[in-house]
């Protein structure tokens, strides 16, 4: 039963990076957009995720209360030595999803329309940021348990260029998500040019900011080559992004739209498979070499049984709702 909870907790943190990840790039995508577009941004986001935005944070709620109920000792790490990314994390969750009811359901239009802007776009930035940043602090070997001051453990341990590259790569995975989502959202040559253009955009960005992950691990001794590259299941998954990246391009210029969106949904499953397999089951590495294992800090096997149970009752009934969900209002955009 703890190896279904385990598999309910990364599956979890994969829907919601594909889900969640596209709706926060809708915000960014809307962040950066000029003047002239953001009103297009804002309309072709609108219909794809207003019916199912409230939904998609329900997947980080499943994982923090696996993690709260299952596996106490790691959450309870978590929520003390990264608090403030976390609570900036989640404060901007709350101004989001506020600013976007305000701004799409209030039934006054006036000038507080653009401050509901500005804190739906700032927080779509920032939320992803920060998650980013709680991953890559995570696995980044400085959290600090032995620190004799408040920088030391509850600063430096996040707020180094690892973490902070990681949160901007996330920031950069979400707003492509968005893109070559909203590709097919469209149906005007024009706007869909505009998308490709901004996917591209992020693209780039991506590949910045991966070399900055890649220079930062090498910095502080992070042993991130040898994680992607020392295991063949690792090695194999990131093999086959490769040409999954080419074929998403190909769709893109074709206008596969089912096979595109498929691809880029691959392609982050790649690589949530590759950065977490290889210090697999060790979720938490500490700076003395310590770690936190989902094997060793289980909690109580009835507490552990209880939980796998109702997960696994509580996905037959969640999971054809949801599906059935974005069919209804997919195929009501479609007609």
């Amino acid at each position: 039963m703890l190896y279904i909870v385990i598999g309910f907790l990364w599956v979890s943190l994969l829907i919601y990076l594909l889900m969640g990840g596209a709706d926060f790039g809708a915000g960014i995508l809307e962040l950066f957009a000029r003047e002239t577009n953001k009103s297009q941004v804002r309309k072709t986001s609108y219909q794809a995720i207003g019916p199912i935005w409230e939904a998609n944070h329900m997947w980080v709620i499943i994982a923090i209360v696996i993690l709260f109920v299952g596996f106490p000792d790691v959450y309870t790490t978590v929520s003390t030595y990264l608090h403030i990314p976390l609570v900036v994390m989640l404060m901007g969750i709350i101004a989001r999803g506020t600013a976007f009811a305000f701004r799409n359901y209030d039934a006054v239009k006036d000038r507080m329309q653009n401050i509901y802007n500005r804190i739906y776009v700032y927080s779509s930035f920032i939320t992803p940021l920060f998650l980013g940043i709680i991953a890559g602090s995570a696995v980044s070997r400085k959290i600090d348990t032995q620190g004799t001051n408040f920088l030391d453990v509850y600063v430096y341990d996040w707020y180094n260029w690892f973490s902070v590259a990681v949160g901007f790569f996330t920031v950069c995975l979400c707003g492509f998500l968005a893109a070559i989502y909203l590709i097919g959202e469209v149906k005007e040559i024009d706007t869909k040019a505009y998308y490709i253009r901004k996917a591209k955009i992020m693209n780039t960005a991506l590949t910045v900011w991966i070399i900055i992950i890649f220079w930062s691990a090498h910095q502080d001794n992070i042993p991130l080559t040898t994680w992607l590259f020392g295991n063949w299941i690792s090695l194999a998954t990131i093999s086959c992004s490769v040409p999954a990246f080419v074929l998403l391009w190909v769709a893109v210029y074709k206008d596969k739209v089912p096979l595109m969106r498929s691809l880029a949904g691959a392609m982050i499953m790649m690589l949530l498979i590759a950065v977490t397999y290889s210090h697999y089951p060790n979720i938490v590495l500490f700076k003395d070499g310590g770690h936190l294992s989902l094997i060793q800090q289980e909690g109580p096997d009835k507490t552990i049984t209880s939980l796998g149970i109702a997960l696994l009752v509580g996905s037959l009934l969640i999971l054809p709702s949801l599906f059935y969900l974005i069919y209804s209002f997919g195929k009501r955009r479609v007609e």
